[in-house]
C-alpha cells in the first residue's frame, strides 16, 4: 500500500476520552443490536474502526469482528485494548476503496462516522457488496446533511453529511434491498446540533 499521510496520528491517544464519541457509538451500536438479529456464528466488519469504540459495544453479540481502517495509529489504539472486546478481533491496515482483501467475505459490515471520508459512495457501496456474503447486511452510521461545520478542520473530509434519499439510490445501485435509516443520536456542539442516521440494508441473493 503507497505510504500516506495518517490524518488521525494526532487523535488517536485521545480519541475515546471524548464523552460524545463513546455515547454517540453506544447509540449506533445499540440501534444494531435492536434491528438486526446479530449471533454468535457472525464474523463482522467494522469499517473505519479506528480505536474500536463501535466495535466493542458490538462484540458481545457476535463471534468475530475484522477491524479495517487506513490509519496505523488508531488501529495500534484498537489492538492494544483488543482483550477487553468479548469477541474474537483481528485488525487490517487497508483502505478498501484501493486495496482489495483477499478472499474474505463477511456476515456483516458495520461503520460509524467513516463514509464522509470516501470520495467515491457509489464505488464504497459496490464494495461492500463483494465482501458481503448473500444476504450479508450493512449497517452504516454517518451524519445527515450539514453545512460543513460539523469539523473544525475538512481536511480528508470528502461530504458535509448525506442526503438519505441519495444513499438509498446508491445501495439500491449497488444489489441491496430492505434499505432502512433511523436516527440514532444527535451530537450536541456549541453551535449547532448534528443529528446521525444508520442505515440498514441487506444484499440481495
Amino acid at each position: 500500500m503507497e505510504k500516506q499521510t495518517d490524518l488521525f496520528a494526532h487523535k488517536s491517544k485521545n480519541w475515546d476520552m471524548n464523552s460524545k464519541r463513546v455515547q454517540n457509538a453506544k447509540a449506533i451500536a445499540e440501534l444494531i443490536v435492536k434491528n438486526i438479529k446479530l449471533t454468535k456464528e457472525m464474523e463482522l466488519m467494522d469499517l473505519g474502526a479506528g480505536t474500536g469504540l463501535l466495535s466493542y459495544f458490538v462484540a458481545p453479540f457476535v463471534k468475530k469482528i475484522v477491524a479495517v481502517d487506513n490509519s496505523p495509529s488508531m488501529l495500534l489504539e484498537f489492538e492494544n485494548k483488543c482483550d477487553e472486546f468479548a469477541c474474537e478481533t483481528e485488525a487490517i491496515l487497508k483502505d478498501i476503496t484501493k486495496d482489495p482483501i483477499d478472499e474474505r467475505s463477511f456476515d456483516g459490515i458495520i461503520s460509524s462516522m467513516t463514509i464522509h471520508h470516501v470520495e467515491d459512495i457509489a464505488a464504497l457501496f459496490h464494495k461492500l457488496a463483494t465482501l458481503l456474503k448473500d444476504d450479508g447486511f450493512i449497517a452504516i452510521a454517518d451524519l445527515d446533511s450539514e453545512d460543513g461545520s460539523f469539523h473544525s478542520d475538512n481536511t480528508g473530509v470528502f461530504h458535509y453529511g448525506f442526503d438519505r434519499e441519495t444513499l438509498k439510490k446508491f445501495a439500491e445501485a449497488a444489489g441491496f434491498s430492505d434499505i432502512r435509516f433511523e436516527t440514532a443520536s444527535t451530537i450536541a456542539k456549541p453551535h449547532r446540533d448534528f443529528t446521525v442516521f444508520l442505515m440498514t440494508a441487506r444484499k440481495e441473493r
